[in-house]
């Protein structure tokens, strides 16, 4: 299996289909039932004018993750935040999805792989404690790519991981 991360600012086509897909992105979410994700409309915004901000901001990564050179997914890296008694992160993970059909095939962790070693530096990852589908997946992604060398807190019901990739990693690989 082939998988493959592009910058999807590049093909008109990356963004269609990005936002044919927010819909079950953002049902996903729903699941948590954790009433942080309206439904659309709800608040008078469609998935076009989401997904527009995440293109509009220069400093966000909009990035498609391939199967076999055809979309199954989509990352935003943002910019990191800065916590209040820690060193500010580099990047943070502000959107992760991968299709249904995709998943349970090892194409979210090799595009977290690849995602990682494109955005060497301080990475922060925030899942919310109840929907732990995201968090089980984070857990293992993140302790096999840094080798277990990563901070783990749950914050306000946020679980969050931190670490650190590439030529910025600390001794130790964790931020």
């Amino acid at each position: 299996m082939t998988v493959a991360v592009r910058n999807a600012r590049g093909l008109a086509t990356d963004r269609a289909w990005i936002e044919s897909v927010y819909r079950e992105f953002l049902d996903d979410l729903s699941v948590t039932q954790t009433g942080l994700f309206p439904a659309l409309g709800e608040v008078g915004h469609s998935a076009a004018d989401h997904v527009q901000r995440w293109f509009a901001e220069r400093q966000v990564q909009v990035l498609t993750i391939l199967q076999v050179e055809r979309p199954a997914g989509f990352a935003v890296v943002a910019p990191g935040d800065k916590l209040q008694g820690a060193p500010p992160a580099d990047f943070r993970m502000a959107e992760f999805f991968v299709s249904r059909a995709a998943r349970r095939l090892g194409v979210g962790a090799a595009a977290v792989n690849l995602i990682f070693d494109r955005f060497p530096g301080r990475w922060e990852i925030l899942e919310h404690q109840r929907n732990s589908a995201a968090v089980g997946f984070w857990r293992k992604v993140v302790a096999s790519y840094t080798h277990g060398k990563y901070e783990e807190r749950i914050v306000n019901g946020d679980v969050r991981q931190r670490f650190s990739t590439g030529s910025s990693r600390s001794p130790s690989g964790v931020a």
